[in-house]
């Protein structure tokens, strides 16, 4: 019996270690993907250019206001685009650029 009792517990031993050795967690590798599309952003000469909008290949972006230089950038896709900057009836600035993998361009509204 002395013998039965101890095979029991010498075999529970055995599982518990099979199914609970496993349970250790292996090295990670973190691994991050850089955005590299073109950035665009403003800066302003005067407050009324702050209202303005954005429009890139004639969709509307929003403000001019929410994409400052140094603060916030609008991500575009690689290529070529036209940038225009509208207020009202008013268009203060359009201009066709070329924009590659990771290039970052900042225009000037007057």
């Amino acid at each position: 019996m002395h013998k039965c009792i101890s095979a029991i517990v010498a075999a529970g031993a055995l599982i518990g270690t099979l199914l609970f050795g496993g349970c250790t967690q292996m090295p990670t590798e973190k691994q991050n993907i850089s955005d590299m599309r073109p950035q665009i952003s403003f800066k302003v000469e005067g407050e009324r250019a702050l209202g303005s909008h954005i429009l890139i290949d004639g969709l509307d972006m929003g403000m001019v206001s929410d994409f400052i230089d140094g603060k916030a950038a609008v991500r575009i896709l690689p290529g070529t685009h036209i940038v225009s900057v509208i207020l009202g009836s008013s268009v203060l600035l359009e201009e066709k650029v070329y924009l590659g993998d990771g290039v970052s361009r900042t225009f000037i509204v007057k």
